[in-house]
Formats: structure tokens, sequence, C-alpha cells
């Protein structure tokens, strides 16, 4: 089993599917990155030499951001944003959509479900 940046690559994917399971990396970087190794992208993992696996970890790790500290990069935009008080970070402390989204409807993923209050009868008072 392929193991690089922590991450335990599927063994029965193509290489090129396999390097998305890391955090930071998608598929235009993965064939970037094979490319840039000469590792087959139509090697399984599980068929992949020591020798790529190594140079593909080394390749990974000198020249891109990935998993914990590309995670901790981008948490702390985020909470540069919500300190400086900038409306996107006031989205972002509020929960809501923060790129210009309308919320009157839809935004159930920022949101969350929402319970309908509408219409609710008054409890009858005691005599």
């Amino acid at each position: 089993m392929a193991r690089i940046a922590g991450v335990d690559l599927p063994r029965d994917k193509r290489v090129e599917i396999g390097l998305t399971y890391i955090y930071g990396i998608g598929l235009s970087r993965s064939q970037e990155i094979l490319t840039k190794t000469g590792v087959n992208p139509d090697t399984r993992v599980k068929d992949l030499s020591d020798a790529e696996v190594a140079s593909l970890r080394e390749s990974i790790e000198k020249d891109y951001q990935i998993e914990g500290d590309l995670r901790r990069w981008e948490a702390m935009n985020i909470k540069r944003l919500i300190d400086i008080g900038s409306y996107r970070g006031r989205r972002h402390r509020m929960g809501l959509p923060v790129r210009g989204q309308r919320t009157r409807t839809n935004a159930r993923t920022r949101r969350g479900r929402r319970s309908t209050v509408a219409g609710k009868k008054k409890a009858p008072g005691k005599k």
C-alpha cells in the first residue's frame, strides 16, 4: 500500500485518481505531478515500485502545500477575515454564504435545515 503525506492511497485505483485522495491535490495537479516524476498515470497504485512511490512522495512534499499545512493555512486566512471584521469574515462568523449567493431560498448547506414557525396556534389559557 502506498502511503504519501500520511494518506493511504486506494490500492485498486489508477495512480492519477489515487493521488486525488490527498487533500490539496486534484486531477490536474495529479497529472502535473505524474508528468514531472515520469510515472505512468495508467498504472494501479498496487503495481507501483518503491522507487516510483519515493519519487512521488519527494515531489509532492517538496513542491506543494498539502494536508495539515494547507488546512491550517486556510483556517488562518478565514480567522484573519473574521478578526478584521470584513464582510466576508462576518458571513463566515454567522455561517452564511460568503460569495454573494442568495439566502431567501436555498443556502441549506451553510444555514442548515430550518423548521417553519408560521401558523402556530396559541395555547388556550386557564380560567
